[in-house]
C-alpha cells in the first residue's frame, strides 16, 4: 500500500482546451464551436489530406477525427472544411496564457502544449477562492473573451490533474480528482491505452503479463515491472497509484527518454533512392532536437508504413550501437542498414525514427577508426546555429531540392502547416 500523507497534495488545474485548432477555425467563420461540423485539413483539394482536427458534432456525429483522410468526410452541406491557420492558433494560445497570468504568476504556469497547460493555483487560493471556484473562472474568462470552450481538471499533482482531464473532466467540464479516487476513478479503468502514458505496445506487453486494468497494474509486483520495462515499470507501478513527483514545469514523465519524427508523405514513394533522401531529411532533424537538449542517444528505432495501396503494414525496428551519437550521418547508416534488412520493395507513405538510450552530449569516446569524428559532431552544432539564426531553410542538404525532398516545403510552415 502507498502511504499518501507523505505524497504532495497540491492544487494543480490541467487545462485543455476542446479541440483546439477546430474551435478556433469555428470562430474565425463565426460558428459555434460545440454546434458547427467542421474539419481543418492540410488541403482542401487533396483528398488524401489528413484531418488535423474535427469539431466535437464531427466526432460525435461523424466519427471524423485527427487523423482520418479528407475523402473520409462525408459529402453533407452542413460540413465546413478550413484550412490550417497556424500562426493564428499559436497567438490566440498565447493569449490564452496570459488569461491563466491574472490569477497566478508565471512561474505556476506550465504550458504542456499549444491546448493544453497546467497551473499551480495553491498560493492564490485566499485570494480567489478553492481551486473549483478558481477553474471556472477561467474557464468562464477564455469563454466569454475567445468563445473558445475548454475542460479543466483539478488534483493533488500533474498526473491525477491530467487524468482527472481525460477521464472525467472532459465530460463534464469542471472535475476534481483526490487520492481517495484512485482505487474507484482510476483503477477500473481498461483499456489501458485509455490512461494517459500507456500506448498501444506498452498496453499489448501488459495484457500478456495478465494486466487489463490499472487496478491490476497497482497490484502487480514492482519487481517483475522493473525487470520487464526497467525504469518505466517503476514508473508505470507508482502512476497506476496515482504518485507524480514532478513539479510544474517539468514533464509529468520526468526526464525526456527519446527524440522522435514521424511524417505522413505527401504522396506515394515507390522509388528506394527518393525513399532514402527523405530518410536523410528526418535523420536531420531528429540530430537537431537531440542537440538542441544537449543529448545523445545510443538506440536507433526505424518504421516504414505502406501505402493503403499496398494493403498498409509495414515494420518498426530497433538497433543500439556502441557509442552515443547526435550526428546526422551515424543515425543515418543506422536507418539504411535496418532499411535494408526489413524493407519489402513496396510503395512507402509513412516514415518514423526516433534515437533513444540518450546520455548528455558533454564527453566524445574518440576512435581510431574514425579520425575526423570530432569534427563532424562540432560541424552539427554549427549547422544548428545557422539555422537558428536565418532560418530553417538558411541551410538544406542537396536532396531538399530534389522531387522527393520535404525539407525545403516544410521549412516554409508553422508546425508543420500553413501559418
Amino acid at each position: 500500500m502507498i502511504d499518501y500523507n507523505t505524497m504532495p497534495k497540491n492544487q494543480i488545474l490541467c487545462v485543455d482546451m476542446k479541440s483546439f485548432y477546430a474551435s478556433c477555425s469555428a470562430v474565425i467563420e463565426g460558428l459555434d464551436p460545440l454546434e458547427c461540423y467542421l474539419v481543418v485539413a492540410g488541403k482542401k483539394e487533396r483528398k488524401g489530406s489528413v484531418v488535423l482536427a474535427a469539431s466535437p458534432k464531427m466526432k460525435k456525429e461523424f466519427g471524423i477525427k485527427t487523423g482520418n483522410r479528407l475523402y473520409e468526410v462525408p459529402d453533407d452541406p452542413r460540413i465546413i472544411i478550413a484550412e490550417p491557420k497556424m500562426a493564428t492558433y499559436l497567438r490566440i494560445s498565447t493569449e490564452i496564457t496570459r488569461v491563466f497570468n491574472r490569477y497566478v504568476p508565471k512561474e505556476a504556469i506550465h504550458t504542456y502544449s499549444v491546448d493544453e497547460s497546467f497551473i499551480r493555483v495553491d498560493g492564490v487560493l485566499h485570494l480567489w477562492g478553492d481551486a473549483f471556484a478558481i477553474a471556472r473562472k477561467i474557464r468562464d474568462d477564455i469563454e466569454r473573451e475567445f468563445q473558445l470552450p475548454c475542460a479543466i481538471g483539478i488534483g493533488p499533482n500533474m498526473l491525477l490533474a491530467k487524468l482527472c482531464l481525460d477521464l472525467e473532466a472532459k465530460k463534464f467540464g469542471i472535475a476534481e480528482w483526490t487520492y481517495e479516487d484512485v482505487q474507484t476513478k482510476l483503477w477500473p479503468v481498461s483499456p489501458l491505452r485509455e490512461m494517459w502514458g500507456i500506448g498501444r505496445r506498452v498496453e499489448k506487453t501488459l495484457n500478456g503479463m495478465g494486466i487489463f486494468t490499472v487496478g491490476q497494474l497497482a497490484r502487480y509486483d514492482l519487481e517483475k515491472l522493473e525487470k520487464k520495462f526497467g525504469i518505466m515499470g517503476n514508473q508505470l507501478y507508482h502512476h497506476a497509484w496515482g504518485i507524480d513527483l514532478s513539479e510544474i514545469g517539468a514533464p509529468i514523465m520526468e526526464g525526456q527518454i527519446s527524440f522522435g519524427k514521424s511524417q505522413i508523405l505527401l504522396r506515394d514513394y515507390k522509388e528506394e533512392r527518393e525513399i532514402r533522401h527523405v530518410i536523410l531529411e528526418m535523420c536531420e532533424e531528429v540530430a537537431r532536437r537531440a542537440r538542441n537538449h544537449r543529448k545523445a542517444g545510443r538506440t536507433i528505432s526505424f518504421g516504414i508504413g505502406y501505402s493503403q495501396d499496398e494493403f498498409g503494414g509495414g515494420f518498426y525496428r530497433s538497433k543500439t550501437i556502441d557509442a552515443p551519437t547526435n550526428v546526422t550521418m551515424d543515425i543515418y547508416r543506422v536507418c539504411i542498414q535496418l532499411f535494408q534488412q526489413f524493407y519489402e520493395g513496396k510503395t512507402v507513405r509513412q516514415i518514423s525514427l526516433s534515437i533513444g538510450k540518450l546520455v548528455d552530449d558533454k564527453e566524445m569516446q574518440l576512435n581510431l577508426f574514425d579520425r575526423n569524428g570530432w569534427k563532424k559532431r562540432e560541424l552539427g552544432y554549427t549547422v544548428d546555429y545557422i539555422r537558428s539564426k536565418f532560418g530553417a531553410g538558411a541551410l538544406l542538404r542537396a536532396v531538399s531540392y530534389t522531387n522527393a525532398g520535404t525539407a525545403k516545403h516544410r521549412a516554409t510552415l508553422v508546425g508543420g502547416h500553413k501559418m
